[in-house]
């Protein structure tokens, strides 16, 4: 008959496991709950990297824009100094002719 239990012990036994399924499904659960979290941070990470490298090929592009922009004021400087190159080259061509159709 040693090797029995009684029914008492048995029934303290079944309460004790019991509660430790119950604490154990309760780690279950949290663990479960971070495990989502963590997903969450995954893909929000993700998503952050993704729209960073988009900015960074935006802010590439916006760049070579911006040194475009940055050129035209000296293009069109060039532009206009070589205007008023002409247009004096033309006025001094203009009154040498005038002069030697006067001459004649």
């Amino acid at each position: 008959m040693e090797d029995f239990i009684g029914r008492k012990e048995h029934e303290e036994f079944v309460k004790r496991m019991e509660e430790e399924i119950k604490r154990q499904n309760r780690r279950i659960e949290l663990l479960e709950e971070y495990v989502g979290q963590i997903q969450t941070l995954t893909i929000s990470v993700e998503k952050m990297a993704l729209t960073m490298e988009n900015m960074l090929k935006e802010q590439q592009k916006q760049g070579k824009q911006i040194e475009a922009l940055e050129g035209m004021p000296k293009k069109n400087m060039d532009a206009l100094k070589g205007g008023i190159i002409g247009a004096v080259a033309t006025a001094i061509g203009g009154a040498i002719g005038a002069g030697i159709m006067n001459l004649l």
